[in-house]
Order: structure tokens, then sequence, then C-alpha cells
């Protein structure tokens, strides 16, 4: 059977995606990048555009932002959340909500807001390597990174892959540590149909242009309880607590109506969206399964996966090419992959100062590294680009 694609802006109403080979793949016109937004159908967006300029409500929790809050509380099966302007403001004022300060175990297989949040809140990042098959913070080295300095653990749930929530939080419980999650890229994900949104004392998403789910720019903090959802609530709009109470240093971090209204629309669309990633994973992993040195992240049982990213791992001494030896071969073709996560946050002249920044304390993650290669994923790739992509990685081109 062969595959069709939906145009950018639109998916099909049949979720049931095959995906096969079908004659010679095609020149690109345009430039295929590792990801497009997805965004629904204009004319959709209008009424709720129409709806703002009508109210004139533009931000400072508007009817958009009640109903979003509420809807997307829902979808994601999770009890609070509280949105933001952007992911990064997300995770600076969920330390601030904890009160974190001292020292924080965390990645360096991440992208750079993660670490750069601990730093705008003055705490000392403290790396620790990461588990050789999921590729998120290796629970057997927590431990041994702990000082009398720490106080919190802040892992990531890389592409989507649910990090070890249960032994991290045992490890948090016997230390006394809290345990905030960057789950930037685990929009929807579910382990045992229960949302890993909610496992730690606050969880953090984004909805930038590059995830999943996208509200221009925008994220969200995942809490618990209503007084923490309210505390976090007052931290992002400068710590007011009423008309002329403000009761912390606040920043402004608001969610403003555009944005709103945008994930409003946008939750109509996300599973079909996300069905057609898996569909798109499903051919690569079909395709470029069985190469000697090329490999995928391993598939957790009972794992509901939002498919956000397609990294291959190339290794240099088996396969017949480096990892950016073939990131080249695209390139050159016009076809834009993305090595994330190269270089490590541990490498970047900002922290490589650390003790825990060592190469040696990281030799996994110094691996991984060198061989990450995300390819393009996204609603609305075409067939033609998904075949030269494959073709060009095994050499049939």
């Amino acid at each position: 059977m062969n595959f069709h694609f939906s145009p950018v802006g639109s998916c099909r109403q049949n979720d049931n995606v095959a995906y096969e080979t079908k004659g010679a793949a095609i020149q690109p016109d345009s430039p295929i990048f590792v990801t497009k937004p997805f965004l629904p159908p204009l004319e959709e967006f209008k009424e709720y555009l129409e709806n703002i300029w009508t109210s004139r409500q533009l931000t400072n929790k508007g009817n958009y932002h009640e109903v979003f809050e509420r809807k997307l509380s829902e979808h994601l099966g999770v009890k609070y959340v509280s949105l933001f302007s952007n992911g990064t403001l997300a995770l600076i004022s969920a330390l601030q909500a904890l009160r974190i300060t001292g020292e924080v175990i965390t990645t360096p297989y991440s992208f750079v807001a993660t670490t750069h949040a601990l730093h705008w809140n003055g705490i000392k990042p403290v790396f620790c390597d990461i588990d050789p098959k999921t590729y998120n913070l290796d629970p057997n080295k927590i431990e041994a990174a702990i000082t009398p300095k720490t106080t919190a653990i802040m892992p990531v749930h890389v592409y989507g892959t649910p990090c070890d929530v249960d032994r991290i939080q045992d490890i948090a419980g016997i230390y006394g540590l809290r345990v905030i999650y960057d789950a930037c890229h685990a929009f929807g994900v579910t382990q045992e149909n229960k949302s890993v949104l909610n496992f730690g004392d606050l969880s953090v998403i984004s909805f930038h242009a590059t995830k999943v789910f996208t509200t221009f720019e925008g994220g969200a903090i995942i809490s618990h309880d209503e007084i923490t959802k309210r505390r976090i609530d007052f931290l992002k709009n400068f710590g007011f607590a009423g008309e002329t109470t403000v009761v912390a240093p606040g920043i402004n971090a608001k969610m403003n109506e555009f944005q709103a209204a945008l994930g409003v629309l946008q939750l109509k669309h996300i599973d079909r969206s996300i069905q057609e990633r898996k569909g798109i994973s499903e051919y690569y992993k079909k395709h470029l399964g069985g190469i000697p040195g090329v490999s995928f992240c391993e598939q957790l049982p009972g794992v509901k996966y939002n498919y956000s990213y397609f990294p291959i791992f190339i290794d240099n001494d088996t396969f017949e090419k480096s990892r950016d030896e073939v990131y080249d071969d695209l390139k050159k073709r016009n076809i834009f992959s993305r090595r994330y996560f190269y270089p490590l946050i541990s490498q970047f002249p900002t922290y490589r100062g650390l003790d825990s920044a060592r190469p040696g304390n990281l030799p996994v993650a110094e691996r991984v590294t060198q061989e990450v290669l995300c390819l393009p994923i996204y609603p609305g790739l075409n067939e033609s680009d998904v075949l030269k992509i494959v073709s060009i990685i095994s050499g049939q081109e």
C-alpha cells in the first residue's frame, strides 16, 4: 500500500497510517528540516482571533487562558496546570517555587536551557552520566553525585522516553531531595496508562515551535496540589497575590491569549498529529533496522510515546561512515538533520570548568553525543523525502 502525507496544517482523518516504499526518490525542491510545526487550518483559528479582538483581553488570565488550562489538564490526565509564556521561564519558576538552592544533580545530555535554568537561580549543576539504553539520567550514578549541598534532582525525559521514575523517587526519598522533571519532550507520554507528568514534585513541559504540541512559544508547570499551583501562579505574575499585594519576587511569564487560543485549537488535532509521526517512525525503523552500526532508542514496555524525535545512533567503528559524514551527506542534499544533543551541556564554556563536567565522569554521554543524529519527522513530511533520507543513510543513493 502506498502512503500519503497531508500538507502541513491539516492531518488526514484516517489514523491507520501505512508506510511502504514506492518508486524512486526525487530531489526535494525545498529544504527538509528536522521538524516543522504543525498548525491547524487558518480558517479554524480565525474565529478564535475574532473573539480576542472583540474581548480586547490579550493577557492576564483571559478566557482562552482559563479554557486552555482546564482542557489541557483533562487531556494530559494531570491535576494542576500553570501556563507559561515559554518552557525556559517555566523551568526557572519551578525551581523558585520549590525554593531550590545549593546543588542540583542533572544530565549533560539535554538542551542547554535545562542547565541554564539552574544557573539563573544561582544553583550549581552537578552532572551525572546517562543510561546507555534510554539516554536518561542513570539512577545507578545518582547517589555518588550527592553531597551535603544537594537539594534536588532534575532529570530529563529525553526524546519523550520516561526516566526510571520509581528509582529516582526512591533515591530522592532516602536523601530528602526534591525532583523536578524537565518533561519538555514528553507531552502526552504515558507509562502504564499514567501520565509521566504525574511523577516528581513538579514537571515542566514546552510548547515551543519545535515541539510535538506548539502554541508558537509556550510552556507549563504540572503540580499536584492547590497550594503549590497558587505559588507558581503568583511567581509568573510578578508575585501578585491580589491587586495591591505582592508576596514574592516574581517575573512576567504569563501566557497570552493568542498562545492560549492556539493551544485550545491544537488539542483538537494533536492525536492525529502524533499518529502520523508514529507512522514515519515505523517507516524509518523498517528500512534502517538491521543496518550494522545503526541503532535506535530502546522502546520501553507499557509506554505510549509521542514520537517527538527520531534519533539514530551511528557507531563510528561499525558503520561505513561517521555520524558527521552522514550529517554532511544529508545537508549536501538540502536535508537538515540535527545532532541532538551535541555538544554536551558539560562541554560548553559556561559549564566545562565544573568538576562534574570532566569527560571521565560522563563516559556514556561522551560516547552518545558523538553518535546521535535526529532525522526529520513531522506531520506533512513528504513520502518521497522520507524515502530519500533512508536511501542516503543506507547508501542506496
